[in-house]
């Protein structure tokens, strides 16, 4: 049976962690059906023997929670329907960037507390359920169920490995990019420009048979190094130049990877921009049908041997933006 969930999203990179959501669903899920999305949230029923597995490998989410109802601050009828655990309870709200400015949030809180207490008792120092109140375009009210373990993450960002490269995604990013591309647990990742692993590595931490290549040897030999030390395996890593993946690698479920970009990078003195497009000529050669690409890069790129489904972007800084392009090989 299907339930109703509430997926508090992280408020940055505009639509990224609603796409990310939504494609960690298709992910692991045969049925579904996404109910509603909008500033901060997405909503979404499935079974819930799904949860889990939805929530070991999204990044961009706070929490995700059992869905309870959607109400207006000038109509609260619909939380007379709501039905909580047996217990006492607590509302806590927040407000996603500040919408919803001009509405009293304790008022809110007060009078959705008041309809609520005619079934459950109060409790706001130790409630035994905790309903999340969410401001955004609605108010939207959910008991959280699962977070999303941040300190994991942080201590897998670059700065922790033992062999690093200042240039890295966040883990968190990294994780995102895999789960962009819609491959499912135990399908293949390759990521042909692996520098020190931050992308294999997430992917071999959600599940996937992870593979890495880099035509610098040091990255190849340093990336195996802090696999090791977290403890997870490779299914293959080469020393190659990005042309030559087609002869090494075939039939892959998705390809991630953050191809080299900026002054520090080594590049063999070859143009940045031809690396691209070599890398866009080889990378549909080691997918399969139907298989994605989330590709990392400085700017927007296009190709004719993939289709570009989605582009985001990541403002960096000030002369750095990140543009994640998901492309899918037909």
């Amino acid at each position: 049976m299907y339930s109703a969930y509430y997926f508090d999203l992280l408020g940055e990179c505009a639509d990224m962690p609603a796409a990310e959501a939504v494609r960690c669903i298709e992910a692991e899920c045969d049925r579904f059906q996404i109910n509603k999305t909008g500033p901060g949230y997405v909503i979404a029923s499935f079974d819930s023997e799904h949860l889990d597995g939805i929530a070991d490998r999204i990044s961009l989410t706070h929490s995700i929670g059992r869905f309870l109802g959607s109400c207006t601050p000038d109509d609260l009828s619909s939380v007379e329907d709501i039905e909580l655990p047996p217990g006492s309870f607590a509302i806590r709200g927040k407000r996603f960037k500040g919408m919803m400015k001009d509405v009293d949030s304790q008022d809110l809180i007060r009078r959705a507390g008041g309809i609520l207490s005619k079934k459950n008792d109060v409790d706001l120092k130790e409630p035994d359920t905790v309903v999340r109140m969410n401001m955004s375009d609605s108010i939207n009210l959910f008991i959280e169920e699962r977070t999303i373990e941040k300190d994991l993450l942080e201590k897998r960002k670059v700065g922790e490995r033992p062999f690093f490269s200042p240039i890295s995604l966040h883990p968190k990013y990294a994780r995102a990019l895999i789960n962009l591309t819609g491959v499912k647990k135990g399908g293949t990742v390759l990521d042909p420009f692996c520098g020190t692993g931050g992308i294999v590595i997430e992917a071999a931490e959600m599940g996937m048979k992870a593979m890495a290549s880099d035509f610098d040897e040091e990255m190849v030999f340093g990336c195996q190094e802090n696999m090791d030390f977290y403890g997870l395996a490779l299914s293959d890593i080469q020393v190659a130049d990005i042309s030559d993946i087609p002869s090494l690698f075939n039939e892959i479920d998705a390809v991630a990877t953050d191809p080299p970009y900026g002054r520090s990078t080594k590049t063999g003195g070859e143009n940045i921009d031809h690396i691209y497009n070599r890398a866009l000529d080889s990378i549909p050669k080691v997918l399969k049908k139907g298989a994605r690409a989330g590709i990392v890069l400085p700017h927007p790129i296009d190709t004719d041997r993939m289709v570009l489904e989605n582009m985001y972007v990541q403002y960096v800084h000030g002369s750095l933006s990140r543009h994640y392009h998901i492309f899918r090989y037909q």
